[in-house]
């Protein structure tokens, strides 16, 4: 790929240092673009009326194809719902917003020439929009020809297109550049495939840093903390906590977060859970009131779960798992009964207009979770025996979902990685839980002996690096024993779906490995041999 000259990196150095600490809302209009034409959606596509809508505008403004695609997913899945906005008034596959805080779709509008009404309900004129945007983003960074054609580049404009500033605008980007890394696809609303190929990345950051402080005292400490306005909630409680509510938040993750810290807003709840990897943020404390569900505010805790109440594909067996586990230990701090009397979804709240989380939610095998059954769900081998979601598999290395870490982080996960660190020959100092200054040292050196990013944040690749180390024996379905529990370990950090480290090679990991094995291009035989070992080693 095309890289920088010096003076180009230390423009965009200066640029990168004013954004982490200045609202992420550029208003420059691209120079070559001023006005649009349209793209008619008709049956001469040949069914592939997204996939041409995103060819186009990825030609027209000179923005990566895969990666305007990404950023589609990341906020919608590739669903327009039918031009109903979302809880943040945003719009269309690309979620063009239009609220207080973020007005992307009327900058949309201004630089394309469409009209408000088209951009809203209009798929390919949407795509154009979200195009457009991400482009404006990119020359006020001053991306010039050759940069535009490296996908490293364009995070900053990806940051700014999530309207958000600060940790939480890069935990966006992150987000969106994790979809690139692992590639997808998705079936789209009309039966169209769309689909982005994984490939290696390392994003060219600047001060630009998901680095985000730890949630306040809380029974879940490896939540982050992102506080809502404090016009969207009230200091304290008239009722004794004695429920959890479930909700999902009618738009993505980042955008709801960003949406509770609008004064305007008016809503909030105390936790937002992400669909991509369970990654949770609170953004009210538990003793303080979340404004969520009307009559039961004042004695509920609200759970905010991404996604869209009519698309199942938000709901991942990583989100079920990572929302569990936090309401578990709710019911366990507050004495709430672990029931469906007490766990409610917001339609069953008194007062309620809702209809969240609807008929996709899956509420048996949700409950199943917080009761401790890690069997039950499609993650499962058969065993009613699978790791722990808190790492207490015996080693402290299971889990049923390997999050995000990073400096700053605390709890068993922290402690995994250090265990691993200081057996692979990387000093992370003591095994203490604690992500300090020695296990950022450690985890960097890691990266850059392994040549993965070296940002030392530990996300999906470093994980699954680490937890693939070690001999490469040839595994196949029937095997059991300490090998199969490392293969299983690590691809539930490759594929962010968990894989029950049970240590018995079963059809279920079988079905894995394949996966796997179709992701990373390899002979999908199910069998795991030096190959497949070789990519896990590899981080990818």
């Amino acid at each position: 790929m095309p890289r920088r000259a010096a003076a180009h990196t230390g423009r965009r150095a200066s640029v990168l240092a004013a954004l982490a600490v200045t609202a992420l809302t550029a208003t420059g209009t691209p120079a070559a673009a001023t006005s649009a034409a349209h793209l008619p959606a008709t049956a001469a596509d040949g069914g592939r009326t997204m996939d041409r809508a995103f060819v186009k505008a990825a030609g027209k403004y000179d923005v990566p194809r895969d990666l305007l695609a990404a950023v589609g997913y990341g906020e919608t899945h590739l669903d327009g719902h039918t031009g109903r906005p979302s809880q943040a008034n945003g719009y269309g596959v690309m979620h063009l917003a239009s609220n207080p805080a973020n007005r992307t779709l009327e900058k949309a509008a201004a630089i394309t020439g469409e009209p408000l009404s088209r951009l809203r309900r209009d798929t390919t004129a949407n795509i154009l929009g979200g195009a457009a945007v991400l482009r404006s983003y990119a020359d006020r960074l001053g991306l010039d020809g050759n940069e535009r054609d490296d996908i490293d580049a364009w995070y900053p404009a990806v940051a700014q297109y999530s309207g958000t500033t600060g940790p939480a605008a890069a935990r966006y980007a992150d987000t969106v550049y994790a979809f690139l890394t692992h590639g997808f696809a998705a079936t789209v609303p009309g039966g169209e495939q769309i689909s982005v190929t994984a490939r290696p990345v390392a994003p060219e950051k600047g001060t630009l840093s998901a680095t985000s402080g730890r949630a306040p005292i809380t029974p879940y400490p490896s939540a982050l903390w992102v506080p809502a306005d404090a016009h969207n909630f009230s200091v304290g409680r008239t009722a004794t906590i004695d429920k959890v509510i479930i909700h999902v938040t009618q738009g993505s993750y980042e955008g709801s977060i960003k949406w509770f810290q609008d004064p305007e807003a008016e809503v909030s709840a105390h936790y937002v859970v992400r669909s991509s990897d369970g990654q949770i943020t609170q953004t009210v404390r538990d003793s303080d009131t979340a404004y969520h569900a009307k009559q039961a505010n004042a004695s509920a805790l609200g759970i905010e779960h991404e996604g869209y109440i009519d698309d199942p594909s938000w709901f991942t067996d990583t989100m079920y798992r990572a929302s569990a586990a936090l309401t578990r230990a709710l019911c366990d701090k507050y004495g709430i009964p672990k029931d469906r009397a007490h766990i409610i979804g917001h339609d069953e709240a008194p007062g309620t207009d809702h209809t969240d989380p609807g008929r996709y939610w899956d509420w048996n095998r949700y409950m199943g979770f917080v009761e401790g059954d890690s069997s039950n769900g499609s993650g499962s081998n058969g065993s009613t025996s699978g790791s722990a979601g808190d790492g207490s598999s015996g080693d402290g290395l299971g889990f049923d979902s390997y999050p995000l870490l990073q400096s700053g982080a605390s709890g068993a996960h922290v402690t995994a990685v250090q265990q691993l660190l200081n057996t692979q020959g990387f000093a992370a100092g003591t095994v203490d839980g604690s992500f300090g200054a020695a296990t950022l040292s450690a985890v960097k050196a890691y990266q850059t002996r392994h040549g993965l990013p070296a940002g030392g944040n530990v996300g999906p690749k470093t994980w699954t690096a680490l937890l693939s180390a070690g001999s490469t024996p040839t595994l196949r379905q029937g095997d059991s024993g300490a090998d199969v529990k490392r293969l299983q370990r690590s691809l539930t950090a490759a594929l962010g779906t968990t894989v029950d480290a049970v240590g018995t090679f079963g059809p279920v990991t079988a079905t894995a490995v394949r996966t796997y094995q179709t992701r990373q291009g390899l002979a999908v035989t199910g069998i795991v041999s030096s190959n497949t070992w070789a990519a896990l080693h590899a981080g990818r």
